[in-house]
């Protein structure tokens, strides 16, 4: 069994992609990946071949309020997108495609 995660940030608040956003994948206390979004808010794989269990995806995003979103994800075989939508207060995820 395999599993990857891609993810990207779009800053609502300019209806812009988010560049230089740290995004870090943890498994219990331990980093396993870490990104920054590149100019279009993406990190176009931040990791692959991990194994299926539950994970933390830190986001810092560019945010006055919001300087850390975290999400506990159970991830299953395969790939995975993890978007981020932030505006100055407000964010929201989804799974994406």
């Amino acid at each position: 069994m395999s599993v990857s995660v891609s993810t990207h940030v779009l800053d609502t608040a300019t209806g812009r992609p988010a560049p230089g956003v740290r995004v870090e994948l943890l498994r219990g206390a331990q980093v396993v990946a870490l990104g920054v979004t590149g100019e279009d808010g993406r990190v176009a794989q931040l990791v692959a071949d991990l194994d299926p269990g539950t994970y933390s995806v830190v986001f810092h995003p560019p945010s006055p309020f919001f300087t850390r979103v975290e999400l506990q994800v159970e991830l299953a075989d395969g790939h995975h997108h993890l978007p981020l939508l932030v505006s100055p207060y407000g964010c929201v995820t989804y799974r994406g495609s």
